[in-house]
């Protein structure tokens, strides 16, 4: 008893003094972890290779696993993000992406949820990385709309922060954004958007009707392939330039789960959302014919993002998928964070991180 008193005390005796010395040691603690996280760069660890990243793996609706759409993908050094997703750009700060050393932005469509991040990823790309020249926007036509309105919209803060930090942080001739823009392809065509350091990206048409442009973007390196659909419907000709390629990120949306919201919707007599939840059944696809797709085109493993609806409590999985994992095994439902890696010139499919 009398050991266990003496312990008992010692164990009270150094709580009180780690309490009275809680800022000390806090501040400690934080200055080691801000030498390390101000000095981390994910990019600088990765091998050569075709990397992704979901930095958003949701839609419109908010989620607590999967922001906007956003999708890293990393190429030898090579740094690109397609869309921009709430919160996208926190969330490549969060897992220690260099976003000063953004190479550019493709853009799939214009719908809110895919740009409105735009204006804080290029000001944190400017600021944080003292770059000289605007950060470059690909989509397709009308992408010169959407940037020229970001820039108007930020114009004032290009103003405050060179006033305020100089050519040092803000460099004018760096502010903002500069669009380039390339027709739609045509069905069963691509257009290289992007060639440069053995990474190759191509636009193809998808159909996300009434949204018209709507583009995927397909990314090639070293040997290594990977598309991204963007919105869009069942098509075979996404499926035909999905052929054997390495991954599909795709987006998916739940027809049974949709169908149930409008249901309550109607039950409780909001109209606004029984028509939001049935408009959007027809431009979207499900993850049964994602899945189909990946089979049919034989890729190596299929990343469901821009998953509608949102992803919030346990065992919804199962109703998301409904029967899609029988139909094609190898899959992934996506969530912020989830990472894939492709070594250059290797078959091998590497999922380095399931979540932020």
């Amino acid at each position: 008893m009398k050991k266990t008193a003496l312990v008992l005390g010692v164990i009270a005796t150094l709580a009180v003094i780690a309490y009275s010395q809680r800022a000390s040691i806090a501040g400690r603690i934080m200055d080691v972890g801000l030498e390390r996280m101000m000095g981390a760069n994910l990019i600088a660890d990765l091998d050569d290779g075709l990397h992704l990243t979901l930095c958003g793996a949701g839609g419109p609706m908010p989620a607590p696993k999967a922001s906007g759409p956003c999708v890293a993908v990393v190429a030898g050094e090579q740094f690109f993000v397609v869309d921009t997703g709430t919160d996208g750009p926190r969330n490549l700060g969060r897992m220690n992406y260099p976003i000063g050393d953004l190479n550019g932005v493709f853009i799939t469509h214009f719908h809110s949820d895919h740009i409105d991040g735009l204006g804080e990823l290029s000001t944190l790309r400017w600021a944080a990385g003292d770059n000289t020249s605007p950060l470059p926007v690909y989509g397709p036509t009308g992408v010169e709309k959407v940037v020229e309105a970001f820039n108007a919209a930020y114009s004032q803060d290009f103003v405050y922060r060179h006033e305020h930090h100089g050519d040092t942080v803000a460099p004018m001739s760096g502010a903002g954004m500069t669009a380039i823009a390339f027709d739609v392809p045509a069905k069963d065509e691509l257009t290289v958007v992007y060639e440069k350091d053995g990474l190759k990206v191509e636009m193809l048409v998808v159909d996300h009707f009434p949204i018209d442009p709507a583009v995927g973007y397909r990314f090639s390196y070293k040997g290594r392939t990977l598309l991204i659909s963007g919105d869009t419907t069942k098509q075979a000709n996404l499926q035909a330039f999905s052929e054997g390629i390495d991954l599909l990120v795709h987006e998916a949306l739940a027809p049974n789960l949709l169908l149930r919201m409008n249901a309550a919707a109607k039950k409780i007599g909001n109209p606004i959302m029984a028509k939001i939840t049935y408009d959007v059944l027809d431009y979207h696809t499900s993850p049964v014919e994602a899945a189909e797709i990946a089979r049919d085109a034989k890729v190596g493993h299929l990343l469901y993002y821009h998953i509608v609806p949102p992803m919030v409590i346990p065992g919804q999985d199962a109703l998301f998928l409904d029967g899609a994992e029988d139909i094609f095994p190898e899959y992934t439902i996506g969530q912020d964070g989830v990472s894939f890696s492709l070594p250059a010139n290797s078959s091998e499919i590497i999922k380095t991180r399931i979540g932020l």
